[in-house]
């Protein structure tokens, strides 16, 4: 049995609109009345009956598609949320008849239910899909059709033929027969292939799929390729399909309940070991590790959810680690202080802890080598080690951004986080320093000086230019001679957050506008410095 819900990515769009309150659609589901339309680089893809009614089909641009019905509403095209929401649709048809096989969003196909539903003056077939129509009635899916035959192919085609919420049965042995009394042009619902065959076959004056499936097997082979040849070979009855249902995920997620709720972090952090152990165990079954843990906690007042990762793979004590940074984050944010050094209070008592998976691997893309790991394995376990005694946050990597400035660069997020928010490297950066880059850059810029022959201060024009060429340069109060230099390359940063009376550093952005300079001392010693206005001269890092 194939249940097809026609036009699903308008009814998926509807759906959105109605759960989100963005549209004030019908109250128990979508007013199947509304012309709506899906568009995709403002092309419209999919219509619904009353848009069609109005004149509108696919292939239209927006503006044609408004000029002939004006109240149409648009929609824009969402392959993820038509996936999104068709999941409660599986879910509710599998709750009737295991065995669901998705075949795309609103088509499916089932095992044939018939015999357990027969009553009354239905037969089996009519019966179950009057029950699987109420089911999706009450998911606010109004439009379904069902078909029933003895392969896949032929149940869609019926189905594609039956009345809303009706059933098509074929009878066993009958596919050929009803697919040959069909238009060529349902071949134009599997894609832009079956219309382009349909396009073809109409030229050559075959109207029917019976008049295709009187040609012979080597003309249809030499003529209209491999997407032909299995058409004929369907009208011919001679390939079934195959249905293969889903099986469905395994449920990986283990938790724990306390009861009493415990209110210190420790005894959490004690309790879930097991479990953490448990997790751990039933990925190792079925070959898997995680990668990326979610990491739940309920609380008598809330709940905390954080997403943990791991540059290899997570084992059950890294994830009790995890577990007891997540909750000493959440007392820490609470304000409260520990009640003894071997126990923390935290704000509120949790009464559940829950590890889910949320990026799961092959083992064997994490396994260790033949002759062991070598340096690499080491250093992670190393670093996990030490953050585990220092702290989550206290252990970080450098990772590179964009910007213009040697320290702008740089960022450092904790070991084993996705870094996020990050500026991008490959945007042009205009003042940027060439290469190579500085080996030593200072987390405070020192202070420095740099004045030309006569002793005055070099500093830089609002056109881009030294007012004298760099002499010598201060550094921690020693002048050394210059022996070369380059630049300036001047910025202008963060001018529209400068405001009167307020520091360029208060923001903890420079701002203002700046140059930077590369300095080699006659002493072979490289340095990188920036000037801003009106006169500060700061070395940010070192060429070693």
């Amino acid at each position: 049995m194939v249940l097809w819900c026609p036009d699903w990515a308008v009814t998926a769009g509807m759906l959105e609109l109605v759960d989100s309150g963005a549209w004030a659609g019908s109250e128990v589901g979508v007013d199947a009345a509304a012309p709506a339309v899906v568009l995709a680089n403002n092309v419209v893809v999919v219509c619904n009956a009353a848009a069609r009614s109005e004149g509108v089909c696919r292939g239209q641009r927006r503006r044609d598609a408004q000029a002939r019905c004006p109240e149409v509403m648009l929609i824009a095209a969402s392959p993820d949320r038509d996936a999104r929401w068709f999941e409660p649709v599986l879910a509710a048809v599998e709750a009737v008849r295991p065995g669901v096989a998705p075949l795309r969003p609103g088509l499916l196909a089932v095992p044939a239910p018939g015999r357990y539903f027969a009553r009354g003056g239905l037969d089996g077939e009519e019966a179950a899909a009057a029950v699987l129509a109420e089911r999706l009635v009450q998911e606010g899916v109004w439009d379904s059709r069902f078909g029933a035959a003895d392969d896949l192919y032929t149940a869609e085609r019926a189905a594609r033929q039956a009345a809303s919420q009706a059933c098509l049965s074929i009878a066993p042995g009958g596919s050929a027969e009803f697919l040959r009394g069909l238009p060529v042009t349902v071949l134009a619902d599997d894609g832009p292939e079956g219309a382009e065959l349909a396009a073809l076959l109409r030229r050559l004056g075959l109207m029917l799929l019976a008049d295709f499936a009187r040609l012979g097997a080597g003309e249809v082979a030499n003529r209209f390729g491999g997407y032909g040849a299995d058409v004929w070979r369907r009208v011919q009855g001679r390939e079934p399909t195959r249905l293969a249902s889903r099986t469905p995920p395994p449920e990986l997620a283990c938790e724990i309940s306390f009861e009493p709720p415990l209110d210190s972090a420790e005894a959490v952090t004690f309790s879930v070991r097991t479990t953490a152990e448990r997790f751990v165990a039933g990925l190792a079954d079925r070959q898997l590790v995680a990668t990326s843990v979610r990491i739940e906690a309920e609380f008598e007042e809330g709940v905390s959810t954080r997403t943990w990762l791991h540059p290899r793979c997570f084992t059950s004590r890294d994830l009790v680690d995890r577990a007891h940074w997540q909750l000493q984050a959440g007392m820490a944010s609470s304000g409260l202080r520990s009640r003894k050094s071997t126990g923390e209070t935290i704000s509120s008592a949790v009464t559940v802890v829950r590890f889910l998976p949320d990026v799961v691997e092959p083992a064997g893309d994490h396994a260790d080598g033949l002759w062991g790991g070598g340096a690499e394995e080491q250093v992670v376990r190393g670093v996990a080690r030490v953050q585990a005694m220092v702290g989550y946050d206290a252990v970080r990597v450098p990772v590179l951004q964009g910007g213009r400035g040697a320290a702008d660069r740089q960022v450092l997020v904790p070991w084993g986080e996705r870094p996020v928010g990050l500026r991008p490297v490959d945007r042009p950066w205009p003042g940027r320093i060439p290469g190579p880059a500085p080996s030593r850059v200072f987390a405070t810029p020192l202070e420095a000086e740099v004045v030309d022959e006569a002793s005055v201060p070099v500093a830089v024009t609002a056109r881009g230019m030294v007012t004298g060429e760099p002499w010598r340069i201060r550094i921690e109060r020693r002048w050394c001679p210059i022996a070369s230099w380059a630049g300036p390359w001047p910025v202008d940063e963060g001018w529209w957050l400068a405001s009167p009376g307020t520091s360029g550093q208060a923001s903890g952005q420079a701002q203002g506008r700046a140059a930077r300079f590369q300095v080699v001392g006659v002493d072979g010693r490289a340095w990188l410095l920036r000037w801003s206005a009106p006169a500060l001269w700061e070395l940010e890092a070192a060429y070693d």
